[in-house]
């Protein structure tokens, strides 16, 4: 575990490195930032079409070899871009289509990295690796962003697509190393077997899509994770109008309040990683909590007041990401998990795709203060009336008379029953 999550944090950081290279690069071609976010969207997109397939053939296919191929292939995507970028050959076009092969490549790569950091852990830690893995994702894109600036600046732009296939190539070497534990991805003595054994299921995308449609819990979790995506989580929008508008501070001061984000993700992971038993309950009170203070942050009379509620904001929506997470990653039978993780790359795209219009059209209407207070409390009012339509749709226990002949021991039955 510690050899995988130091090779995500080189890999990590070397992809958040070409990301910021290539938004610089695309600028540089087009001169537009229209294209920049269509460079962008390209590489996002086969997220949203394919990528049930690729969970598919990440339940079909040997993990680590998986990912020791996915990652070959993404290092050399990053190297073909390197040579194109050196020799000046490179176009929009061209770039456009290497961004599209990288989506492509992702759909399988994402979750086959993520259940082969699962399988290195036993079941019950499998929060804290999770929890270790968004420490590192954070750390490692912290580290790309500040390396990025210093490699254009001293070796040119192809030099950081270059380091990004050398990152790539480095998880790829590792891989062979790694020993998942033994039983790790075996289900609980206790959880009956719902599902037919990995060696019998039909590997198709739709047992996958039928298993998260026909399971409450994980519809449920959907529900919190993409009203929260959209009104409560799209930080780096509202609180930019917020701050350089209503607060009138400048971009520096939006600075120290994405610089506080940042600290607080990273605490937050800390935090997660010490979740024993995460359920979608401890979800969606933790977003309910979150909102609740985006509420109040909107109201914030000045920047120190935001400063002081920023902070909390970025801990408890962290937190609330890994416990999510560990959920949706362990609820599943081990079969399925990769056919579920696609299904949910797919939601989640829409959310990516969609959450930034809907919100900029709600602070068109409503301003960044009545944006914040209006998604927070819609978060907060959803999330309470999940709670309380579960509560009441409950299971109660029924009392059954005694008659004669019954067993004397046992004068009622419960739910179970």
């Amino acid at each position: 575990m510690r050899w995988w999550s130091a090779a995500n944090f080189v890999s990590n950081a070397g992809t958040w490195m070409q990301l910021t290279v290539q938004n610089l690069l695309v600028l540089h071609i087009t001169g537009s930032a229209a294209a920049t976010g269509l460079s962008i969207s390209v590489q996002a997109a086969p997220a949203l079409f394919v990528s049930m397939l690729g969970g598919a053939a990440v339940d079909r296919w040997p993990r680590k070899l998986t990912v020791a191929v996915s990652q070959t292939l993404l290092g050399a995507v990053a190297f073909t871009t390197a040579l194109l970028v050196a020799l000046d050959r490179i176009d929009m076009t061209t770039l456009l289509v290497l961004a599209a092969v990288t989506g492509v490549i992702a759909t399988v790569d994402g979750p086959a990295c993520a259940l082969l950091g699962n399988d290195l852990v036993p079941r019950e830690d499998v929060p804290s690796a999770i929890g270790v893995g968004a420490l590192v994702h954070s750390a490692g894109r912290l580290a790309g962003t500040a390396l990025a600036g210093v490699a254009v600046g001293f070796v040119g732009t192809g030099a950081a697509y270059a380091a990004n296939g050398l990152s790539f190539l480095f998880v790829a070497s590792v891989v062979p190393f790694l020993r998942p534990v033994h039983g790790a991805v075996r289900e609980p003595a206790a959880e009956p077997q719902t599902a037919p054994a990995p060696a019998q299921a039909e590997m198709s995308v739709r047992d996958g899509l039928r298993f998260f449609v026909r399971r409450r819990r994980l519809m449920a979790l959907a529900g919190i994770t993409g009203i929260s995506s959209v009104f409560g989580r799209n930080y780096g929008l509202t609180l930019a109008v917020l701050v350089t508008g209503p607060l009138a501070g400048g971009a520096g001061s939006f600075g120290t309040v994405s610089t506080v984000l940042a600290v607080g993700g990273i605490i937050g992971a800390i935090l997660g990683a010490r979740l024993r038993k995460p359920s979608v309950r401890v979800v969606g009170l933790l977003a309910a909590a979150g909102a609740l203070l985006q509420v109040v942050a909107g109201l914030s009379p000045s920047l120190a007041v935001l400063m002081v509620l920023v902070l909390p904001m970025a801990v408890v929506e962290s937190v609330s990401d890994t416990a999510g997470t560990a959920v949706l990653q362990t609820d599943p039978p081990a079969h399925l998990r990769g056919r579920v993780l696609g299904v949910w790359s797919s939601i989640g795209t829409v959310w990516s795709l969609g959450g930034p219009p809907l919100l900029g059209l709600l602070m068109e209407w409503a301003g960044a203060r009545g944006a914040l207070v209006a998604g927070g409390l819609l978060i907060a009012g959803s999330i309470g009336a999940g709670l309380l339509v579960r509560r009441r749709d409950g299971l109660v226990p029924v009392t059954v008379p005694a008659k004669d002949g019954d067993m004397t021991a046992r004068e009622a039955l419960g739910t179970c029953a």
